[in-house]
């Protein structure tokens, strides 16, 4: 997260006030006295023009395999077209993942799994298009931390009229003990996520899982459409990279490869995403998926692959010896993000979706890409705030008048790395669409290479729940101030919570900004801001 972040510690009184009344727990259910049941849902996901992986979980107090079988129909009412039989066994945490392979090419399909007599809810999907093709509408979401808020972005997301697919950009998961971050929202909803420790090993990445897709709303988003997911750092541990992560110490929680491992194998059990390939590391879970000749879309890994460690982690920028030694490393040309192997591909397969002439090349990217400079903060307004946030503030504030950007977290720790980036947009012809996560802030930014030529356009969405920088800053005008700070950033709410709706013309997209609360039942989805872009490449324009 960003230099400006405020310590989750520091901030828990703060960023709950004006919480709503407890509400029944929503937690893990328990194991039924006999039988089975599928408690957490099902899900979909990584479609093809014909299937898409079929996802859900078997609960049973058994210890041995359970057989289910599996069925896909035109319509619930319908009789099954393509189905199946897996078990559901205890070496995946009796989770199951199948594959339809004989549907059409673009259509809507029902799908829905039986064990023991007992009937799973029923899903929906749509398979990737081939052809000519108009329009697609993708939901883009991110960051659910559990305990700080309803899932109420999700049940607005299941009532999408028109959805081709949600985007999922990370943080699907957070590894804290379960009061921790957000820890007061959590006592006042009453949603105490499982484990209550801080997870580490298999079991409790499993049990973490759980525990999320116990869900309602979160079940109700999955069985409405396919989800294609990345993982960003919080599956593993916060602010992850190669070889560590900032909230891993080695000397108590063991060792990085193993827990990563572990976190990992849970994440493969319990998404709706193709395993691995065999022969291809873990972590390399970048893919393309190809919508007509509209589209392609690239969903990369910024995490596990390639990344080296985080600027302000090999010197914490505390005085102004360590903010120049953070400088210093921050321009060190050979400070990776993507790595040389996966931007390579990552160029080819934008070439080649030039070369079909399609009109949209869209990025699945995990954090912030554009230049944001840290903003300028007023003595007056630091020493308004709370203690404990403004000493925060007052450190980063140095950082931000010495030359650090707002977020060291972000592609703006690795400028050598986006330089090689935009270097393959310009190589493939492209100028993209760079969706983007991990801030827990809305965001529409031009993109400029380091010779000032436009390059992307970028839409950056916040969090589903997870806290926001502004939150613990009260009455600090942060997204506008964000704006004034430097070229790139057009719009920026650092508050909002919800998702974006990202519709695909052949002249143009638009992303629509859907704030959404998430402290309390029944409320009010509003869309804030909607950004166009144009297929030609000129520069974003607020439609409303």
């Amino acid at each position: 997260m960003s230099q400006f972040t405020i310590d989750r510690r520091a901030a828990l009184g703060l960023i709950a006030s004006g919480a709503a009344a407890a509400l029944p727990a929503t937690g893990a259910q328990a194991a039924p006295k006999g039988g089975v049941r599928f408690a957490h849902g099902v899900a979909s996901g990584d479609p093809t023009p014909r299937g898409a992986i079929l996802w859900t979980r078997v609960t049973t107090q058994g210890s041995t395999p359970v057989d289910v079988s599996w069925h896909v129909a035109e319509n619930a009412g319908a009789q099954p077209i393509e189905s199946g039989a897996t078990q559901a066994r205890p070496a995946r945490d009796f989770t199951v993942k199948v594959e339809p392979k004989t549907l059409k090419a673009g259509q809507d399909y029902v799908y829905w799994f039986e064990a023991a007599g007992v009937k799973s809810p029923v899903g929906r999907f749509r398979t990737l298009p081939e052809g000519k093709l108009d329009q697609l509408v993708f939901a883009v979401a991110n960051c659910q931390l559990y305990g700080n808020g309803l899932f109420n972005a999700y049940e607005t997301i299941a009532q999408e009229p028109k959805l081709d697919a949600v985007l999922f950009l990370g943080d699907y998961i957070y590894e804290y003990e379960a009061l921790d971050y957000g820890g007061a929202n959590a006592r006042k909803l009453n949603r105490i996520v499982e484990p209550a420790h801080e997870i580490v090993t298999l079991a409790d990445y499993r049990l973490r899982h759980a525990s999320y897709k116990s869900d309602a709303d979160l079940q109700a988003a999955h069985a409405r459409a396919a989800w294609i997911c990345v993982w960003d750092d919080h599956e593993t541990a916060d602010n992850s990279w190669v070889h560590g992560a900032v909230n891993h110490q080695p000397a108590t929680e063991g060792d990085w490869d193993k827990r990563k491992a572990a976190a990992m194998q849970a994440y493969f059990e319990w998404m709706p995403i193709r395993d691995p390939i065999p022969g291809q590391p873990w972590e390399a879970i970048n893919r393309d998926f190809q919508f007509g000749d509209l589209a392609t879309l690239l969903m990369v890994e910024t995490r596990l692959l390639a990344r080296s460690q985080q600027a302000d982690e090999v010197s914490k920028p505390v005085d102004a010896a360590s903010i120049k030694a953070a400088l210093v490393e921050r321009a060190r040309p050979e400070r990776e993000m993507l790595g040389q192997t996966q931007r390579e591909w990552l160029e080819r397969e934008m070439k080649a979706s030039v070369a079909a002439g399609k009109p949209w090349q869209v990025l699945g990217n995990q954090v912030v890409m554009a230049r944001v400079p840290g903003p300028t903060v007023a003595k007056e307004v630091i020493d308004s705030l709370p203690a404990p946030i403004a000493a925060q503030v007052r450190v980063a504030d140095a950082g931000f008048r010495a030359g650090l950007p707002y977020n060291l977290d972000s592609w703006d720790g690795y400028p050598a790395a986006r330089e090689r980036l935009y270097a393959s947009f310009r190589a493939a012809g492209s100028r993209p669409i760079v969706l983007s996560g991990d801030s827990h802030a809305f965001w529409a930014n031009d993109l400029f290479d380091d010779k000032g030529t436009l390059v992307a356009a970028e839409f950056g969405v916040s969090s589903i729940t997870s806290p926001s920088v502004g939150d613990s800053l009260p009455g600090v005008p942060l997204g506008p101030m964000l704006e004034k700070a430097g070229e790139e950033v057009v719009f920026c709410d650092q508050s909002a919570k919800g998702y974006i709706r990202l519709t695909l013309a052949r002249e143009a997209a638009q992303a629509d900004y859907v704030a959404v609360p998430i402290l309390a039942k029944p409320y009010k989805a509003d869309r804030i801001a909607r950004y166009e872009t144009k297929a030609d490449g000129v520069r974003l324009k607020r439609i409303s």
